[in-house]
């Protein structure tokens, strides 16, 4: 089988004035800032097809900023966007609330938080990279399909999720601590292929740092 790589991107900012855990709530678009991330992104992509590289499948979750982050790459690289559902956001039991510790650990909340190792407050981790890996593996074989040996398909998708799939494919426990996860905005988790489908390396970069200095860090779950 030949050798791909499927990148994982999150999106970019979401406007939310209210510092709202969004998690899988409808209708929260980009801001500003968010659309100029998406458009960076598709001005990298489409500077490495420039130079080569074969981007040929483009997969978006069906929550609104990921679609909005897509849509930049799907014009720059005359791509579709395919909605994927196993690349949503994570089911989380906080969504909606404040993103605020002083939110989280009142009373009336201590149930969920009784195994942070699964965690209880929402999908496990273990569901989350299993429910990615699997649409990373149709991804993988969709990229060959079109493109064949070195071609490449992006997902965009949410941090948390990306960071559960990063953490199973390289042999890492699942369970974190959320503010150490390496998956800023519009940032990229390339998991890279060999021959025989396997996962030889976990690439990571961040085409649109320039613009990482004040954007927003509530996460979505």
């Amino acid at each position: 089988m030949p050798q791909a790589t499927v990148h994982l991107l999150r999106h970019g900012e979401v406007h939310n004035p209210d510092g709202v855990l969004y998690g899988r709530l409808p209708e929260f678009h980009l801001s500003e800032r968010g659309r100029d991330m998406a458009q960076m992104l598709a001005d990298h992509f489409a500077a490495r097809v420039q130079a080569g590289a074969k981007i040929v499948h483009l997969v978006a979750s069906p929550l609104t900023r990921a679609q909005e982050t897509a849509q930049p790459t799907a014009e720059a690289l005359n791509l579709e966007i395919h909605t994927e559902p196993r690349i949503i956001e994570a089911e989380n039991h906080f969504q909606g609330l404040h993103a605020t510790m002083g939110e989280f650990i009142k009373p009336k909340h201590w149930f969920q938080l009784r195994n942070p190792l699964r965690p209880s407050w929402g999908e496990a981790y273990k569901d989350q990279a299993a429910r990615m890996l699997a649409a990373v593996e149709d991804a993988r074989l969709r990229a060959i399909a079109l493109g064949g040996d070195g071609a490449e398909a992006v997902l965009v998708s949410h941090q948390l999720p990306i960071w559960a799939t990063r953490l199973s494919a390289e042999g890492r426990r699942l369970w974190h601590d959320p503010r150490k996860r390496e998956c800023t905005l519009t940032s990229l988790t390339s998991l890279v292929f060999d021959d025989d489908g396997r996962i030889v390396r976990v690439d990571y970069s961040e085409p649109a740092a320039v613009l990482l200095p004040g954007a927003a860090t509530t996460p979505g779950a």
